[in-house]
């Protein structure tokens, strides 16, 4: 396939709500194709992946060994379609807090840059149904990812995001360590390091709609610990070019 759009949805236990995700994406954007990532689920998504699949050529499974977590079957999935030339390479959420609806906007805004952010705390964005501890944690972890690294982008962890083949293919996938959700604010690093421009623009986040959540203490550790070692990182780079 040459061109278009590509969505990559990674799974991990999510029978429950991936079927009703599925069929709002294919109604928001029926020319996207959709790839599902999936980390060898017990409880039979991957199976059911095959299913969806068998029925619409626009959909495609990628079964996985194992849960090995978020970024590596994002990356899994990037080389999946960088391989085969598609354009435009998507992230979403399996669980439904990403709006299928939303979409188009992200979509829209491709022209103009080469990320394109949903973003929660931008004008206009909102989330839903969350405990004031969970937006307490993403907010703030937001903000010190700013002032760390020293970037505008209001949403530094947002999952929700669309990306140029080419926005990829610049930065050295193939270094990438972080997995978790730090994996989000890595790629987000590495894009504006590289002068990338990046967009955002609001979305409405909210809770998933079946199943389990996958956050834990070890992911927020694992963000804290590198976006800080980067931060000091770049940090000690400005001085040493003033000296």
């Amino acid at each position: 396939m040459s061109g278009g759009v590509l969505v990559i949805i990674p799974t991990y236990n999510e029978s429950e709500s991936l079927p009703g995700v599925i069929e709002r994406l294919r109604r928001a954007v029926p020319d996207a194709d959709v790839l599902i990532a999936d980390d060898n689920s017990p409880d039979g998504t991957g199976l059911l992946a095959d299913e969806l699949a068998a029925h619409d050529s626009h959909i495609h499974v990628l079964h996985r060994a194992g849960k090995e977590g978020l970024g590596k079957a994002y990356l899994a999935g990037f080389a999946w379609g960088l391989e085969r030339d598609y354009e435009v390479l998507v992230e979403m959420d399996a669980d439904g807090s990403h709006r299928p609806e939303e979409l188009p906007r992200l979509l829209a805004q491709m022209p103009h840059a080469d990320v394109v952010l949903g973003s929660r705390w931008v004008p206009g964005g909102a989330v839903v149904n969350w405990p004031a501890s969970r937006r307490l944690l993403s907010q703030g972890g937001s903000l010190y990812t700013r002032m760390a690294l020293g970037i505008p982008t209001r949403d530094a962890t947002g999952g929700y995001r669309a990306y140029r083949a080419s926005a990829l293919a610049s930065l050295d996938l193939a270094t990438v360590e972080s997995n978790g959700y730090c994996f989000q604010i890595d790629l987000l690093w590495r894009a504006l390091q590289r002068g990338l421009v990046v967009r955002e623009v609001p979305i409405t986040f909210g809770e998933r709609e079946a199943g389990t959540s996958k956050m834990s203490n070890r992911i927020v550790r694992e963000a804290l610990l590198n976006v800080t070692r980067w931060g000091a990182s770049h940090r000690w780079a400005q001085v040493s070019r003033r000296s």
